[in-house]
């Protein structure tokens, strides 16, 4: 009806004045007529044609609309399709490494005795809205710099790691002293796995890690231009990624104290980073290079001495010799600001290269200024000294789990309050139910109700997950991170909706409540599988004799994984606060039996809902020798180890169980 109405104002008013005034400039006016016109400017001739020439104005000013309107449009729509996320293989090889897999895969317990470890997927991802713009030209940009795909999947493999090493860190029935682990990862590494969220679902052979490193000149090449620092810091996180993946081809990055205070002021020297040495000058790099030269080959297979990279300030002019004549280790000295007599490379901010001398384009280098870079070496980097507690049996009662159970929403504008969740009455016979334990759905009467939008899907679960509720700011920050509030706001309340139209299928009954300015699901109308877990815990965790039961019944609810097999950019942490809940009550659950078969079958089924907790392999390999089966513990703790390397846990980096 918009175009039809369009074309009519379009067509008709020409055709009308040509055909009662006749054509807009029929001949060019005489000087006869101009004299009786200066003469007799108002007279029904004049008037007439003043008349018709307003009316072919306006048309002509409706018509220019139209045209720019469109035009407008139709740029736009280009620009959408030159940016439209393609599948690659390259992006869609991180869906490939084992440690995505235990952020995604519901594990359901079983009795069965525990499966041996198999490289997992991450599950299907769902497509979503972000602030990450998927480059056709092999690589992201991310706020604050841009990655070459190749290090986009490694960023996105090592997020997963930290999950996976605060999962394998984690000590079931036993009070932590902080929730700090649960907090969500930075926000660069967060866009990059968002933006990796809509590749390809196929999985192609794994990459070495050595295909996201340049080819530098060799030995010596000199960064300049306003890249310089940016191109500098690419570097830096595009070595340590790869020193970290593959170790046998690692490279070791030697950097000046200097450089990297420069470069990072804002790191942390309490961490411990793979591949990094810091030393304090460049005299003592040179040495460190010359005792390379005759060094025995490096253990584990590699291709000889690996390679070397030193980020350094200019040195002086004997340092600056002694390093040009280092080819032979196998370094490349990469030296920011002009250098020694060799190759320069000009760097813009997007990283594109120019040899200086010659003129020619060189590889596009990844770009980082210094807080998307502080926030994936924060990913890389782990504490010096993690927490080491020794393996003792959980004692409940435990802590209230409404603590932790509920993880704030990431980025949540206003007070750092952590609210707690309400008493949820129980309610008879709901009609509607909610479950988001396992693959998240919306039942009627039994019967799945058709939710069309994923943004949908992603409300309804983050109102599951918040019985508090929560305001406009945290839903369009939860689903849509990095975009400013004010452009999607449109866009949450279509999405909010959508949703309650699906609810209205199935009931009349107010089921999404606006309260104060909060979004929530009503309590009295809709029944959610996780506030039944949460019940269930705080009921077993007051218990005064005989708890075994109450924990149970937190077992027996829990069906896997809170939204198994999506990817959302905020479920990280209050999936793992749930999946820890289910934990403490297969621990305690465990440390209440008498029966040593119930117990060892307890943390059986435990270590299927966790295959990565360090605690949970300690105590079976214990039970299993009380039992006097050491031969079936040994087999556990190797399957273990076996399991962390498959998911790139190297072994220097395991606490390993001991059969005792």
């Amino acid at each position: 009806m918009s175009a039809a109405f369009v074309l009519t104002m379009l067509v008709v008013p020409p055709w009308l004045l040509t055909t009662l005034a006749g054509p807009p400039l029929p001949a060019w006016p005489t000087s006869a007529q101009l004299r009786d016109w200066i003469e007799n400017p108002l007279n029904q001739h004049t008037l007439t044609a003043g008349l018709t020439a307003l009316a072919w104005l306006v048309w002509l000013g409706l018509a220019c609309t139209v045209a720019v309107t469109a035009a407008r449009r139709a740029r736009a729509r280009a620009r959408w399709l030159r940016r439209l996320p393609l599948p690659t293989p390259w992006q869609a090889a991180a869906t490939s490494m084992a440690g995505a897999a235990a952020l995604n895969t519901a594990h359901i317990p079983t009795v069965d005795t525990p499966p041996s470890p198999v490289s997992a997927s991450t599950g299907t991802p769902h497509p979503h809205d972000g602030a990450v713009d998927t480059q056709t030209g092999g690589g992201i940009t991310v706020p604050g710099g841009w990655l070459p795909n190749a290090t986009a999947q490694q960023v996105a493999a090592a997020a997963a790691l930290v999950w996976l090493r605060r999962r394998r860190a984690y000590q079931p029935g036993q009070p932590p002293p902080d929730d700090s682990d649960l907090a969500p990862l930075p926000a660069t590494a967060a866009a990059v796995r968002e933006a990796l969220t809509d590749a390809d679902t196929q999985q192609p052979p794994a990459t070495p890690a050595t295909a996201a490193l340049p080819a530098l000149p060799t030995p010596c090449v000199a960064f300049t231009g306003d890249g310089a620092a940016n191109a500098a810091r690419g570097m830096l996180i595009t070595r340590l990624l790869a020193a970290m993946r593959d170790p046998q081809h690692a490279t070791r990055l030697v950097i000046t104290h200097t450089a990297l205070t420069t470069l990072l002021p804002d790191i942390s020297t309490d961490t411990e980073i793979p591949g990094l040495r810091v030393i304090d000058t460049v005299d003592q790099a040179a040495a460190l290079l010359a005792s390379l030269i005759d060094a025995p080959p490096a253990p584990g297979g590699g291709d000889g001495h690996p390679d070397l990279l030193l980020l350094t300030d200019p040195p002086n002019a004997p340092t600056a010799g002694q390093l040009a004549t280092l080819q032979h280790a196998g370094a490349t000295v990469v030296m920011l600001g002009a250098g020694p007599p060799g190759t320069t490379w000009s760097i813009d901010r997007h990283g594109h290269t120019r040899d200086e001398h010659t003129g020619r384009a060189g590889p596009r280098l990844c770009v980082l200024n210094r807080t998307a870079a502080t926030d994936l070496l924060a990913v890389i980097a782990h504490p010096a000294r993690e927490r080491q507690h020794p393996v003792t049996e959980p004692a409940p009662p435990r802590r209230q789990p409404a603590e932790t159970g509920h993880a704030r929403i990431p980025r949540q504008a206003g007070s750092d309050r952590r609210a707690a969740a309400p008493d949820i009455p129980a309610v008879t016979n709901p009609r509607l139910q909610v479950r988001v334990l396992g693959r998240p759905a919306l039942l009627a009467s039994g019967e799945p109700v058709t939710i069309r939008r994923s943004a949908a899907l992603q409300v309804l679960v983050l109102l599951a997950v918040h019985p508090q509720g929560a305001t406009t700011t945290d839903l369009v920050q939860a689903i849509w991170p990095g975009l400013p509030a004010h452009t999607v706001t449109g866009r949450l309340y279509t999405t909010l909706s959508d949703l309650r139209a699906a609810i209205r299928t199935a009931t009349d009954a107010t089921v999404l409540g606006h309260t104060d300015d909060r979004y929530h699901l009503n309590p009295d109308r809709v029944d959610v599988d996780l506030w039944r877990l949460h019940a269930a815990a705080r009921n077993a965790a007051t218990a005064l004799s005989d708890p075994a039961p109450a924990w149970q019944t937190v077992i027996d609810i829990y069906t896997g994984d809170l939204a198994a097999g999506n990817t959302w950019a905020w479920i990280d942490p209050p999936r793992e606060a749930t999946r820890r809940l289910v934990l403490d009550a297969y621990a305690s659950a465990a440390a209440a039996q008498t029966d040593p078969h119930q117990r060892l079958r307890l943390l059986q089924d435990a270590i299927r809902v966790d295959p990565y907790n360090h605690t949970l392999h300690q105590l079976a390999a214990d039970q299993l020798n009380a039992l006097g089966d050491a031969d079936a513990a040994a087999r556990l703790l190797h399957g273990y180890q076996r399991r962390l390397q498959l998911a790139g846990i190297a072994a220097s980096d395991q606490t390993a169980p001991t059969s005792r």
